[in-house]
């Protein structure tokens, strides 16, 4: 008896710690978690995983959305969404635990993706918009920023990392500027929540961004992702990256004289005065130095005010070609390690005397054009002392060195990798549309594009299976030279300009005037996010009455020698902002394009040069950085550029 009774709790036993292994505690992705938001007023979904025929139930406020069992280690449970609104909570239970979901509302959610445009912080854009990010409480508007990873194997099902985060100053700074800009004046206008996935990556192309399947079209880019599927070949990719950069660091860093002499020439003792001089900001080769690879030191001296002794202040040195490292009388105070970051250095107190101090700073310049960016600011602030920077420096060439070879692994430059690792888990996630801001990666490729950019669009739409929901872009805005010469900027625009035409429920928001000729990344995301949710108005919550864009054009006529140009989005009528209608140019029929008169009238523009007797050609804001375009309607949106022929 005593056998049997043994028997029977050993098989008890047994069969508990069986059923306990059976079911492994269900899981879900890192989306759903505390503080999420989900799309109102439509079908959405909850996902994770589970044990092979585990029951799951999902209730909300107490209540069952519905229940599924897990086949092949995963469950979904969809449900109707309710009006926008919480806080609310859902629980999650299986066999073995229960997941709760606290804080969760309902309202619109965004997806917001690009390259470094759209990924640049509220911490990057303080500068201009110095009370938004302290003063800011919107715990209605939260961002999900997906981790910047790639992966080219295959799609990946959740993020390493990621959670929901309100746009309070605790998170704000590493939030998306362009994506909160935009949330704020959507949220405020609807009084709803608003989530943002921001998925982005500096230097991403378009084709980062598409599935394997669609790379099939362009043979080039998919052998590109078939070879990025090779483990071995991406090792040694890296270790060749790798022994050519740590050979070529220790030449640049073992061979400088500033930091081999003693004392280095960061040093407050050092005695500058036989130095060469420059004026900055200036590109090197523009005062005298021979273009080079390699260490440049730098030296300033300022007086401080005895009253700003014993604070802490701030050195701001523009932006930098290419990295730099920064000191006050001999102490670090700040480095940068490439060249479009903003030089902000903050400093603690006690570094700054009374009377002469010196600014120290090693230059590292990689390909022969070292340059401090023209139309920064360039100052030490302190207490109410602002000194500037601008004039006369000391130099001296610590090495010279050979340019540091090209990389051989530039993962984010590459085709497929960041569909896999950042857009693929967010398909499952129902959407109120799109933002995208990119381009800037593709623009020595813009035939390409053409047909890239509207199928990147469509599929996004097959993917998420939401129909044509709204996708908003942004047109790329002025950056670089205002003369003639093209760097594939005007090309890239007027694509961006054939896609909105050739697309449905689409939208683009022009920035022609909004960015900034020195710089790849303009502060003024405000702009940007602003223009866009004027656009979210009208496509995607029904403002039909609403004048979104500026003047897009839509026909050209001939009348002699003058053309006359008919626009969209004339909203209250055409105006030139500030002076004389300007950036036209006109061109016969395979000739070169001359500048030419335009005058606005009954809202076409009508445009000539009296030299040109057949104008069949014309062209606005052509140019890289367009000084001269100021074709605005009286809504006060600016005109896209564009090219047309009769």
């Amino acid at each position: 008896m005593k056998i049997i009774k043994i028997w029977y709790l050993f098989f008890f036993l047994t069969l508990f710690f069986y059923l306990q292994a059976a079911f492994a505690e269900i899981s879900v992705p890192r989306l759903l978690s505390d503080g999420l938001i989900l799309q109102r007023d439509s079908k959405v979904k909850l996902w994770g995983w589970a044990s092979e025929g585990e029951a799951i139930k999902a209730e909300l406020d107490g209540k069952q959305l519905g229940s599924t069992m897990a086949k092949h280690g995963k469950w979904e449970i969809y449900f109707q969404a309710p009006e926008a609104g919480g806080p609310h909570q859902i629980s999650i239970q299986g066999g073995k635990n229960t997941l709760m979901l606290n804080d969760i509302y309902f309202g619109d959610i965004w997806l917001a993706s690009g390259q470094s445009n759209m990924q640049t912080s509220m911490a990057r854009v303080e500068e201009m918009f110095p009370e938004e990010i302290s003063k800011a409480n919107y715990p209605l508007i939260r961002q999900f920023t997906v981790p910047r990873e790639l992966r080219f194997d295959k799609p990946a099902e959740d993020f390493s990392d990621g959670s929901w985060q309100q746009s309070t100053p605790e998170y704000l700074a590493q939030h998306s500027a362009v994506a909160y800009f935009f949330a704020k004046q959507i949220h405020l206008d609807k009084n709803i929540p608003i989530g943002i996935l921001s998925a982005n990556f500096g230097g991403s192309p378009a084709e980062c961004w598409i599935n394997e399947q669609v790379l099939k079209e362009y043979p080039t880019q998919y052998k590109t992702a078939k070879s990025y599927q090779d483990a071995d070949y991406l090792q040694t990719l890296k270790d060749a990256d790798k022994k050519d950069s740590d050979k070529w660091h220790a030449e640049l860093n073992g061979n400088d004289l500033g930091l081999k002499e003693n004392p280095a020439w960061y040093h407050d003792d050092i005695d500058h005065s036989s130095w060469e001089t420059i004026h900055l900001p200036a590109k090197f080769q523009e005062q005298n130095i021979d273009p080079m690879s390699g260490i440049v030191w730098l030296r300033k001296t300022i007086r401080i005010p005895e009253q700003e002794v014993g604070k802490p202040g701030l050195l701001r040195l523009g932006t930098i070609v290419d990295a730099d490292k920064a000191y006050i009388n001999g102490v670090e105070v700040g480095s940068t390690g490439y060249q479009y970051p903003p030089r902000r250095y903050k400093f603690k107190a006690g570094i700054l005397r009374a009377g002469k101090n010196t600014i120290s700073l090693r230059v590292q310049v990689n390909n022969k054009r070292g340059e401090f960016t023209a139309q920064k600011p360039y100052y030490l602030a302190v207490g109410d002392s602002k000194i500037d920077l601008t004039g006369r420096w000391h130099y001296k060439i610590g090495n010279i060195v050979a340019p540091p070879p090209p990389l051989r692994y530039v993962p984010w430059s590459q085709p497929l990798g960041c569909f896999n690792a950042m857009l693929a888990p967010l398909t499952n996630m129902t959407i109120k549309g799109a933002l995208w801001y990119q381009g800037e990666s593709n623009t020595a490729r813009p035939e390409e594009y053409s047909r890239l950019f509207p199928q990147l669009i469509s599929h996004w739409r097959d993917i998420w299976q939401q129909g044509d929901f709204p996708f908003l872009f942004v047109q790329l805005p002025n950056f670089g030279s205002s003369s003639g010469l093209e760097s594939g900027w005007p090309e890239m625009r007027q694509v961006q300009l054939q896609t909105l035409k050739k697309t449905s429920n689409t939208a683009m928001v022009v920035t022609i005037d909004v960015g900034e000729w020195n710089d790849l990344h303009p502060l003024d995301k405000k702009s940007v996010g602003e223009r866009l949710a004027l656009a979210a108005e009208a496509l995607a919550y029904d403002d039909k009455k609403l004048v979104y864009s500026g003047p897009v054009f839509k026909s050209i006529s001939a009348k002699k020698n003058k053309l006359k140009i008919d626009f969209n989005f004339v909203g209250d009528g055409l105006i030139a902002r500030g002076k004389k209608l300007g950036c036209f140019e006109v061109a016969e029929d395979r000739g070169e394009y001359f500048p030419a008169n335009a005058t606005i009238k009954n809202n076409q523009v009508v445009v000539w040069n009296k030299d040109i007797s057949q104008p069949t050609k014309i062209r606005y804001a052509w140019r890289d950085s367009p000084d001269c375009a100021n074709l605005y309607n009286k809504n006060g949106l600016p005109a896209s550029p564009f090219a047309a022929e009769l």
